[in-house]
């Protein structure tokens, strides 16, 4: 297996993926919210990589009560945008590859971008 900190590059954060880490706000129960996470992962890791490199991550010296299941994985490839560099010369910024991680309704990521 990959060392799993070699796919998992960092975590992606935007204002819309912390929205997407707190849950949806019309449940009140907190054991019922399911919550999403945003990695920028490696360009040649599959779904199946990126599930069992954030629980061999996250679930690092947790007791099996407190461990997190991953449910679903969604990728996604970020193009890179044209960006001028210099003053007439253009540019390209680099692409990358990002994963959105879905865990078990109730379950979170402590240092989530810590």
């Amino acid at each position: 297996m990959v060392d799993p900190h070699i796919i998992l590059i960092q975590p992606h954060i935007t204002e819309k993926s912390l929205r997407l880490s707190m849950g949806d706000p019309r449940i009140e129960k907190d054991s019922d919210i399911v919550r999403k996470y945003t990695f920028v992962v490696a360009d040649s890791a599959n779904k199946i990589q990126i599930k069992d490199a954030v629980q061999a991550i996250y679930n690092e010296g947790k007791k099996d009560k407190e461990k997190i299941t991953v449910t679903n994985v969604a990728t996604i490839r970020v193009k890179g945008r044209m960006k001028r560099m210099g003053q007439r010369k253009p540019g390209m910024t680099t692409g990358f590859k990002k994963a959105i991680v879905t865990l078990a309704a109730g379950q979170s990521l402590e240092d989530y971008g810590a």
